[in-house]
Order: structure tokens, then sequence, then C-alpha cells
């Protein structure tokens, strides 16, 4: 069986995050994706807490942003890390959700660019080498990272196609976001090339109704149109943000129907969710990473039936 990975989205309380880390080791998963959102908890913080509670399982800093993060502080933060837990520390770079940056009232103007640069600082400052950088929108110089020195791997979520293609070329592999349908998965896949591919997909067993306010926060975003498109979703993304922003809950459960859930996600019996996670596998999917997931024995149950 490919690898899996477990996801945490910042929206568990921290006391509740070794718990979580050792049912996703325990249950068999290699890596604990953790997610950074703004307004959310702290991926680092709660990277180091899971490294403590673990033996062995990898933790990668999930789609840590160069706008709200300036590069040497996401590698500054990766490195120390990697110190104190070596061969266990990846760096997911990304542009962050628009809604989000928005919010913050942080501009994030060409991703690539940022990305791009932000791939090429970290590279740097992990090698243990004197920065010398000049870039379009950053500049390091004269400076090294105190405990560089340590191969750290970086990936890069990513869904639309200059990205997805920078993601091939420029790093170790790529994240494709949660809430994805396996139609615009396979369309983002056909266009990476080289590197290691990782799929995030909301994972259920049991009811529905829990998992439609995370699918909510992500398929509002604008940039998921054409992943609603080729999964042929029947979705108002405009009416799903305005009502996701004024958190009119019952609205939001109304619009991210079954039908959006079942396309987008896989939930139900262990068997569907099996057969769900088969066709992203199918696609050529490295790893499929499970998210939706929000306590300790939710982890170990999905974990469990998805390994049977």
């Amino acid at each position: 069986m490919k690898d899996l990975g477990v996801s945490i989205d910042g929206r568990a309380p921290l006391s509740e995050i070794e718990a979580q880390a050792r049912a996703a080791e325990e249950g068999g998963a290699t890596t604990l994706w953790i997610a950074c959102h703004l307004f959310l908890r702290d991926p680092v913080t709660t990277a180091a807490l899971a490294l403590a509670a673990t033996k062995k399982i990898r933790i990668a800093l999930m789609a840590m942003s160069p706008y709200s993060i300036h590069p040497v502080y996401i590698a500054m933060a990766a490195a120390s890390l990697e110190e104190k837990y070596p061969g266990r520390v990846i760096l997911c770079l990304g542009a962050g959700a628009p809604a989000d940056l928005k919010a913050a009232g942080i501009e994030s103007p060409k991703p690539l660019v940022a990305i791009g640069e932000a791939i090429k600082i970290c590279r740097q400052l992990f090698a243990g080498e004197m920065a010398g950088f000049e870039g379009q929108m950053f500049k390091v110089a004269g400076r090294r990272l105190a405990n560089g020195g340590a191969r750290i791997p970086i990936t890069v979520a990513a869904s639309r196609p200059a990205m997805l293609k920078l993601a091939g070329r420029e790093s170790d592999g790529v994240l494709i976001s949660a809430a994805t349908s396996p139609p615009f998965v396979k369309a983002c896949l056909d266009q990476v090339g080289a590197g290691r591919k990782s799929c995030l997909v909301y994972t259920k067993l049991g009811s529905l109704d829990s998992i439609r306010r995370p699918i909510g926060f992500v398929l509002r975003g604008a940039h998921h149109a054409e992943n609603v498109r080729l999964g042929g979703t029947n979705l108002d993304q405009q009416a799903l943000a305005v009502a996701y922003a004024a958190e009119n809950w019952s609205e939001v459960d109304r619009l991210v129907s079954d039908d959006v859930v079942r396309r987008h996600t896989a939930c139900g019996t262990p068997q569907q969710v099996r057969d769900k996670l088969d066709e992203y596998r199918a696609i050529g999917v490295d790893e499929i990473v499970l998210g939706g997931l929000d306590d300790a024995t939710s982890i170990a149950a999905a974990l469990e039936a998805v390994n049977k």
C-alpha cells in the first residue's frame, strides 16, 4: 500500500495534539501534515508538540506562506524542528488561502515569483550556505542559519497549471489541496511531471454532517472553480462564500449537499471510503493525506478502516 498521511488543520485545542499525533503514528501513518491557516492555531507550536509526543512519524509544516511569514523565518522554524528531530521534518510552501490573506490585510502579488524565491532562499539556508539572494520580492544576503546543514525536503501546495509546473521543476514534490475531486487531481498531476505527489483527502466514517463545514471552508474560494467544474459538482461558490463569512452554518450545510461531499471526499462506510481512496491511488497519488479528522478517536478509526 502506498503511504498514508494524516492532516491537522489547526482547529483542535493544543491539549489534544499529542493524542492525535500518537493515534496517527500508531495507526500506520507515515506523515502528519500540520496546516498553516491564518487565525487558527500556530503550526510550528503544533509541530513541536507532535514531534515530542511521537517517535518516528514525519511532520510536514503545510503550506507556509511567504506572504504572511518571511522565507527566512520559515527556514528558521523548519531547521529548528529538524535540529531537535533529525530526518522527521518536511517543509511545504504555499501562497495561502486568498480569503484569509485578504482578511488579514495581506497582499499576495506574483505568487509564482514569491514561491519560487522562497524555495531558493530556504534551499540556501538549509544547506548552511551564506545567503546571497536578490529577487523581485525578497532579498537575503550576508547571513547563514545558525543550524543550517540539514537536508529538509521542500514540497509545494499547488492547484493551478503554472504553480504545478513550478513544483515539479523546483521542489521535491507537490501537495494537492483538500476537497479536490479525483478528475481535478488527475488534471493537476498530469501537469506536475517529476517529484512526489501527495493529495489531501477529507475522510469521514459514518454521518456526513460534520465534514460539511471543512469542505465549505475550502470550496468557498474562487480558485477552486475548476475543481468544482471538473468534479461535475452543483455548487454555488459565491453563495457559499457569503454564508461562510456570515457564519450562517445552516446555509453552509445546505449548500454543501451530500452530492458535493461524495464528489470531493472519501466518506461513508469503511468500504465506501476505501473505494474512494482507491480512485485517488489509481490516478497516481504517492501519498494520500487523510483530512477532516478532528480527534484522536477519528484518526485511529479512519486508519484502521483504510488499512484493512
